[in-house]
Formats: structure tokens, C-alpha cells, sequence
């Protein structure tokens, strides 16, 4: 199957010239857990021409319920490469690079189109959206998808955002690094306090369920794409 006949409904959908900005742009994606999987499988299939996977964690048994990458085959091995491979079976086209390692503050980032934030760690997130906006690339951040059962995800500019907690704490931490209007992806319903069970001492205690963290990827994607085609 040619490059044409795979992507023929697409290229029906939003045009020749906007399908050849999506195979022109170079997207990162940070964290390849439920959301970040999704997240990237989606712009994979998008038809983005290249595609940067970032993630130090290896998938385990508890990434079953929720993760893209998460399967019995691939327990043990890094997030990143498996997304890799994935995507390269997806489309051989793409130009895939996995980054087997956490992003931390101060690591350098090449010249993206367009970042998907899909990081857990609130330190984290805030440094990769600082910088990002300091090398002047746009950036979709993904805020909480834990402990929901409602998938009532959504695009706003993080300071118009409500509901959530994390999109908070991290509006709070981005203000101090003179950071405002990085687009969010949020849920405006509260959370849910999940059972104590199963949870070890010490451990913070977050639920998940399998459509909600993928709708929060596919938002992002959705919000990425968009990003693209209006640039």
C-alpha cells in the first residue's frame, strides 16, 4: 500500500496542501504512558512525517488497562522504543526517533514543530514548557487524566482552565517562570478519590480506566493537528 492510498480519506478530509504541512512537521512527543501513547499513535496516523518518542520508563503489568504500548509482548522494554517500532510498522515513512530517557530541566530541545506535553511530574512539565516557550515552539500540555471516569476532555489556554487540580498547581508554577498562555488539554469536572486498596504505603493513590486517559491523547493530537495546519 502506497503513501496515496493510505492516507486518501484523509487527504479528502483536510486537502493536499494541509496534509503536506503534516508531512513536513517534526512533532515530540514527551511521556508515552495512557495519554502520551494515544497521543502519538494518533499523529503516526495523521500521516506527521517525523516524530521524536521521549520516555525513560519501561512498561509493566500495570500499564495493561490503559497504555497503547502496554502488552504482555512488550512488559520490560522502554515505552519510547516500543512506541517507535509501532509507528514505524504504522507508517515506514515516518522518520521515528525514541528517546529512552526522562526529559529533565536544561536538556536541549531541537527545533520541533510542535511539542505534546504528556509528562507526569509536575517539576518536569513545567521545565519542558518553559523552555519550549523559550525556543518559541508551540505546545499542547496534558493535564489530569487520573482518578476520572469522565472523559470530558477539552483545549483551552491554561488560564482559562477549571476543574482540575493539576491544571492549577501548574498554571501556579508556569506563572513563576513568566509562562501564560501554553494550551491545555483538561478535564472541568473534579476527580474522584479512589480506594486506598492495592495502593502501597506511601504510594500515591491515582485510578484509571482505559477511555479516559486515550480521549485525553487524542485530544491532545487533535489540538497538535490543529496547531499544524493553522501555522
Amino acid at each position: 500500500m502506497g503513501e496515496r492510498e493510505a492516507y486518501a480519506r484523509e487527504v479528502a478530509l483536510i486537502g493536499e496542501e494541509n496534509f503536506a504541512k503534516l508531512r513536513a512537521a517534526h512533532v515530540a512527543v514527551f511521556g508515552i504512558g495512557g495519554v502520551g501513547s494515544y497521543a502519538a499513535e494518533a499523529l503516526v496516523r495523521a500521516g506527521v512525517g517525523a516524530l521524536t518518542f521521549v520516555d525513560g520508563d519501561a512498561v509493566a503489568e500495570s500499564n495493561l488497562n490503559r497504555q497503547l504500548v502496554a502488552l504482555h509482548s512488550t512488559l520490560g522494554q522502554n515505552k519510547a522504543q516500543v512506541m517507535a517500532a509501532r509507528a514505524q510498522d504504522i507508517d515506514p515513512a515516518c522518520r521515528v526517533r525514541a528517546v529512552p530517557r526522562f526529559y529533565r530541566a536544561g536538556d536541549a530541545l531541537p527545533a520541533f514543530s510542535c511539542i505534546a506535553d504528556c509528562i507526569d511530574s509536575v517539576a518536569d512539565k513545567v521545565a519542558l514548557l518553559a523552555a519550549a516557550r523559550r525556543a518559541n515552539i508551540p505546545a499542547v500540555s496534558c493535564m489530569g487524566a487520573g482518578n476520572r471516569l469522565s472523559a470530558d476532555f477539552r483545549a483551552a489556554d491554561i488560564e482559562k482552565t477549571s476543574g482540575c487540580p493539576l491544571a492549577r498547581i501548574v498554571r501556579r508554577e508556569l506563572r513563576k517562570e513568566g509562562v501564560s498562555g501554553v494550551r491545555a488539554v483538561y478535564a472541568p469536572s473534579l476527580p474522584l478519590a479512589p480506594a486506598r486498596a492495592g495502593f502501597a504505603e506511601g504510594e500515591r493513590a491515582i485510578g484509571s480506566i482505559s477511555f479516559v486517559p486515550s480521549a485525553a491523547g487524542l485530544a491532545v493530537a487533535a489540538e497538535v493537528v490543529r496547531i499544524l495546519l493553522e501555522g
